[in-house]
């Protein structure tokens, strides 16, 4: 027989979460889809010979949020990642790469309005980036270079970057965009 002090200890469900480091944000992912994609490959097919060194790439990440209004869905809103990919060789466009992917989602009730902007605007990024990334990767490759694989990208520290004199004037408070 085994004794007990009487602690029923942490719940398993927080045990898993403790292990992999899952938080429990208040969002809700109504749909996720492709707003706008574009490749445009003007060399083609020069561009595509072989002998050619490799393209520099000049890669651009924004994010943007709107309140959409929903009489059944209280702070609704619709989050768009933008990702631009321009591949050069000197002075030539070799391909540009345009993906605007979507998010519809609220925000739980309990989370104080002030604090849905950065939610919007990083955590929402965040879930949909490998959704991007993976995009990206695929429409390259299909228009006939290798798949561009962007880096890991920091949103709080671009949320930061974007707003700091916002942040700093209003004491770290938020509006939602």
């Amino acid at each position: 027989m085994s004794e007990t002090n009487g602690s029923q200890g942490p719940k398993k469900n927080e045990e898993d979460e403790a292990k992999i480091g899952v938080r429990n944000i208040p969002v809700t992912i109504h749909a996720q889809y492709v707003k706008d994609i574009s490749f445009e490959n003007p060399g083609a097919p020069q561009s595509l010979r072989g002998d050619q060194p490799m393209p520099e790439l000049e890669i651009n990440i924004s994010m943007d949020a709107r309140r959409i209004q929903n009489p059944k869905i209280e702070n609704y809103y619709e989050v768009a990642l933008s990702a631009q990919v321009n591949a050069r060789r000197g002075k030539d466009t070799i391909f540009i790469a345009e993906v605007v992917y979507g998010s519809t989602v609220s925000i739980g009730g309990e989370v104080p309005h002030e604090q849905h902007h950065p939610i919007l605007l990083i955590e929402v990024p965040r879930l949909a980036f490998p959704f991007v990334r993976q995009i990206l990767a695929s429409l390259t490759q299909q228009g006939g270079f290798p798949p561009v694989l962007l880096s890991p990208v920091d949103f709080q520290a671009l949320y930061i970057q974007r707003f700091k004199d916002r942040i700093e004037g209003a004491g770290g408070s938020e509006e939602a965009a």
